[in-house]
């Protein structure tokens, strides 16, 4: 039987800061393909050479991944400050018109960190530049060392770091078989409002928002703030969702 095609968004990169590049990480190549049983198929995140109806006309799902760049602040009407850079601007042009149209085509959409704020984005919701600014809150960024160097063992960078309450009869709650989660946290920014069509399905012990679900979409339209794309050869949560991504592709 012919594999399902995943559209893999990629990032706007620059190698020695002078050659233009786009990118995405291999764990979500392999993620796509080794859990979700399709085959993973990057495209550009930059609107003047990326086709969206052309791309969803080849794709049968599409993968939002997580980045080191912000969604820029202009589209939930916010004004952009250089303490939250870096930002991605052609991506985001490219990303907020993919979950639109992924979800009024019955696409399967799976939105990955920046995914889940994109796809908020997209339907109308706004972002907070630093959650952990926010009385309550925890620090959800990514682990670092006392001289603020990214700790070098991806193991403790990924490390489950907190809990999520999953919403009962949810979506998510159905395809994990259980209401109560255990994930990794490497994000600054999150969602502030929720979209008008996205329903929360997961919140952390601080309030923070980590899973999403986009209402009366026809197929797979889930959005998760932690890195789903980190061992899901072996991690049960993220296993189950790339699977369960997986059959939503089948089956369209």
């Amino acid at each position: 039987m012919k594999r399902p095609v995943v559209g893999v968004i990629a990032n706007t990169y620059r190698i020695e800061n002078r050659f233009a590049t786009q990118m995405t990480g291999e764990r979500n190549l392999r993620a796509v393909a080794e859990v979700a049983g399709a085959l993973p198929l990057m495209f550009a995140g930059s609107p003047d050479i990326t086709d969206i109806g052309a791309l969803l006309d080849v794709v049968d799902g599409v993968v939002l991944t997580g980045a080191r760049a912000n969604v820029h602040p202009t589209h939930f009407n916010t004004e952009p400050h250089e303490r939250h850079e870096p930002y991605d601007i052609h991506r985001d042009d490219v990303a907020l018109a993919v979950s639109l149209a992924c979800v009024s085509r019955g696409i399967p959409l799976f939105g990955i960190c920046r995914g889940l704020q994109e796809m908020n984005v997209a339907f109308g919701g706004s972002l907070h530049p630093e959650i952990r600014e926010i009385p309550g809150r925890m620090n959800h960024r990514m682990p670092r060392l006392e001289n603020g160097e990214i700790h070098p063992d991806p193991k403790v960078v990924f490390a489950d770091r907190h809990d999520v309450k999953l919403t009962p009869g949810g979506a998510f709650a159905k395809i994990l078989g259980c209401e109560t989660i255990r994930v990794n946290s490497l994000h600054g920014q999150g969602i502030l409002e929720p979209g008008k069509r996205v329903l929360i399905e997961g919140v952390a012990e601080d309030g923070t928002i980590e899973a999403i679900r986009i209402a009366e979409a026809s197929s797979f339209a889930l959005g998760v703030q932690w890195h789903a794309e980190y061992d899901p050869q072996r991690n049960p949560i993220n296993r189950a969702l790339f699977e369960a991504f997986g059959a939503a592709l089948v089956a369209r």
